[in-house]
């Protein structure tokens, strides 16, 4: 599933109405990263340049030109070299870019220090990402030195440089119909793996095979591979808020927390269940997964247009917090409690993040000091959690070591929140349930 070709186009002329007159913006892609000696990573493209380009090869740069005469989209991309294509894989290349991309222009990434201080020179100012690739922002110094150095003979350097990414990123904040068709597609794919993983699991597996069977289902269901390393903590494992070694043996009676989302057409889904490894809660265990569950209800009442970020934590804070004192393991007066931040050391992380094409997704979270209000359009997940340490000796033995959270992405609407993960069921009789229906 793709977005249709006409995204980019509309992206990039958004963009370049934001811009100062008399400017230049350039985005490089994402490097390539060493594994271990001669051995790549898989490459993924840079989330920034991709939303305006549509374009997954690595060494190129995006140039936009607003107003210029000759055209305003300037590509710089791989030749076509079929000898290198042989190893590394089919190009489109310089000259096929303009009909394949919709660039105006399109040269040779080899050929960038001679073609891109032309089209810097005489701009007033430049927007690039500064600070995300020292790499690259050298040699953007070293075309602006260039230029400088002509001076004496007419050249004129640009006068400032500005950051493109808040500009950019605020665009990425609001989600348009066909990137949540997507996101909704992704959210899918990532329910039915949770689901079979419920349906898979029992005593005596590894939290590895576990994981081995999310990322089949992502990539049968045609995703490329998870939006980020998937946690499988069984246990004692529950409690590591960004446990990735994924190697523990399933024992009875342990909960099973699995962190986990596909990523489609680099747009990413992020879902946490937690489920017991037998198909029955304990009287513990679900005591405290109910009380979750009963936070993020209370949080989701508190997502819609016009509501700002804190407010929807603030709501999840305060059953968990009055929870927490019910069952004996905080003591004292709930808003005292909460004040003094006594909590933390059983829930110690905020109740969701922006999700999009980073999982973490772009975008401010404060605007001019004061939490940012929610619109319409946004993607955000809700995700509260408990997590009782294993040496906590300030709780009675039976609630350590219990490690839960319960995670959906979401849509803000004008009335309420459009849960996109509502596939996965979450009610402790629908989890039991789908556990004992063993594949």
């Amino acid at each position: 599933m793709k977005l249709d070709p006409s995204e980019y186009p509309r992206r990039r002329q958004q963009l370049m109405a934001q811009l100062n007159d008399n400017s230049i913006a350039i985005i490089p892609s994402s490097p390539t990263h060493v594994r271990n000696r001669d051995v790549e990573y898989l490459y993924r493209q840079d989330s920034d340049f991709y939303y305006l380009t549509g374009f997954d090869e690595e060494h190129a740069v995006l140039v936009l030109i607003p107003g210029r005469e000759h055209g305003e989209y300037v590509l710089f991309c791989q030749e076509k070299i079929k000898e290198q294509e042989i190893w590394t894989g089919r190009r489109v290349g310089p000259e096929a870019a303009p009909a394949v991309l919709g660039c105006d222009d399109a040269f040779p990434i080899t050929d960038i220090d001679d073609i891109l201080p032309g089209l810097i020179e005489g701009k007033d100012r430049i927007y690039a990402n500064l600070g995300t690739s020292p790499e690259f922002d050298g040699q953007l110094m070293g075309w602006v030195n260039h230029i400088r150095k002509q001076v004496r003979n007419g050249s004129q350097p640009p006068r400032e440089f500005c950051g493109l990414d808040h500009i950019l990123h605020e665009m990425r904040l609001i989600k348009s119909d066909a990137e949540i068709d997507v996101m909704q597609r992704a959210a899918d794919i990532s329910a039915e793996a949770h689901c079979r993983a419920m349906q898979l699991v029992k005593p005596g597996m590894y939290e590895y095979q576990l994981d081995a069977e999310l990322t089949r289902t992502f990539m049968a269901a045609g995703s490329r591979w998870p939006a980020y390393p998937s946690i499988v903590g069984a246990g004692e494992n529950a409690c590591i808020l960004h446990y990735t070694r994924n190697d523990a043996q399933i024992q009875d009676g342990d909960l099973i927390l699995i962190d986990a989302g596909c990523e489609l057409d680099f747009y990413a889904s992020d879902i946490t269940r937690t489920f017991p490894a037998n198909g029955r809660f304990s009287p513990e265990q679900k005591a405290l997964y109910q009380l979750v569950l009963d936070s993020q209800y209370a949080a989701m009442e508190h997502i819609y247009a016009g509501k700002h970020w804190n407010e929807f934590h603030d709501a999840a804070l305060k059953v968990l917090v009055t929870g927490l004192v019910e069952l004996g393991l905080l003591q004292g007066e709930v808003d005292a409690i909460i004040e003094a931040g006594d909590y933390r050391r059983f829930y110690m992380h905020k109740t969701g993040h922006w999700l999009g094409m980073d999982v973490h997704d772009v975008g401010e979270y404060r605007v001019d000091g004061q939490p940012r209000m929610l619109e319409c359009g946004m993607v955000l997940t809700v995700e509260p959690g408990l997590y009782v340490a294993p040496d906590d000796e300030t709780v009675e033995a039976r609630w350590r070591g219990i490690g839960i959270r319960i995670e959906d992405d979401v849509v803000v609407r004008e009335d309420g929140c459009e849960v996109l993960t509502r596939a996965v069921p979450k009610s402790v009789e629908e989890i039991e349930a789908l556990c004992q229906q063993q594949l």
